[in-house]
């Protein structure tokens, strides 16, 4: 009950990490990939240069008139470095200028660059594959909410079951907003770009963070037909006390995980796994914190009164 009596307060801290996300996004925009916008992306080890720096790389691609949107370094000494879609002439000729730069003899030589992935999106491409990404997560969205109403529909009182689909919607852009405000400042700083793995993790919240919340609704659902809906406060306290220690133990777990991707793993998925993470931690605070005081404002507003 101690989560109800306080659900101003939990439901003020919501709104706040998302209204500031919200201006993340706004300020800083996303800084989208290769995958959205179209590009080269390729994976470069240079022979002899393992203590080669990015800024150093990036200054001299841009000597060589293809000024790269992005480089970075992986463990292996591996830049990873995300061109303009540029095409294979082009790329040839890129190619060789930088072998011949880094050619200890000044003689152009095959295995100077040793070229460990190279793919090329077109701009069409990307921006058909953005207009996809956005409307399969509007599409969840909506699937979701229409399977809540149909799962909940013989839950009428106290407070019907549209309104379950309801405060669960508001749960999601609570889940998903926020880490997308992270990333936006993350991508402002250079670090990353946004990319298909980005809305593959969203997508990945999405579920994750509805099943959770789906949880604490069934056993509400349960209690108002065991004890009835007079006391709706009550009824949903003592259901989020019951589900609570599950929620957070399956919680914890996958954190732990996804924290040890994070830390040590490539860095092809280290950003997915950041994701990931920040929307389980957010998807565990709102199904707890955010969905469920939700039911009990809209039963004080109308419900009550009525």
């Amino acid at each position: 009950m101690w989560i109800i009596r306080h659900t101003r307060i939990w439901l003020i801290i919501g709104l706040v990490l998302i209204i500031t996300s919200i201006i993340s996004l706004v300020v800083f925009g996303l800084r989208l990939g290769p995958d959205f916008i179209g590009g080269r992306t390729v994976e470069w080890k240079i022979a002899s240069q393992t203590n080669l720096s990015t800024e150093e790389l990036t200054k001299a691609l841009s000597e060589k008139g293809q000024k790269p949107r992005i480089v970075t370094k992986q463990d292996n000494a591996v830049f990873r470095i995300e061109l303009e879609p540029i095409n294979d002439e082009q790329y040839t000729t890129l190619k060789q200028d930088i072998s011949v730069k880094y050619d200890t003899e000044e003689i152009a030589k095959a295995d100077i660059i040793k070229e460990q992935s190279n793919s090329l999106i077109s701009s069409s491409i990307g921006s058909e594959l953005k207009n996809r990404a956005l409307i399969a997560i509007v599409i969840v969205l909506i699937v979701i909410v229409i399977f809540i109403t149909y799962v909940f529909r013989g839950v009428s009182y106290p407070v019907p079951s549209r309104y379950y689909g309801l405060t669960a919607i508001i749960a999601l852009i609570h889940d998903i907003v926020i880490p997308t405000g992270v990333f936006a400042y993350i991508s402002y700083l250079g670090i990353l770009q946004i990319d298909i793995l980005f809305v593959i993790a969203l997508l990945s919240i999405l579920g994750a963070s509805i099943n959770d919340t789906i949880v604490v609704f069934d056993r509400i659902r349960e209690n108002v037909r065991r004890y009835g809906g007079d006391n709706f406060e009550e009824t949903v306290g003592k259901s989020i006390d019951q589900t609570f220690t599950r929620s957070i133990n399956t919680s914890v777990s996958l954190l732990v995980v996804l924290g040890a991707i994070f830390f040590f793993g490539g860095a092809s998925v280290k950003y997915f796994a950041l994701a990931l993470f920040l929307g389980t931690f957010f998807g565990a605070y709102s199904s707890i914190f955010i969905a469920s005081p939700l039911l009990v404002i809209i039963y004080r507003a109308w419900y009550k009164k009525a």
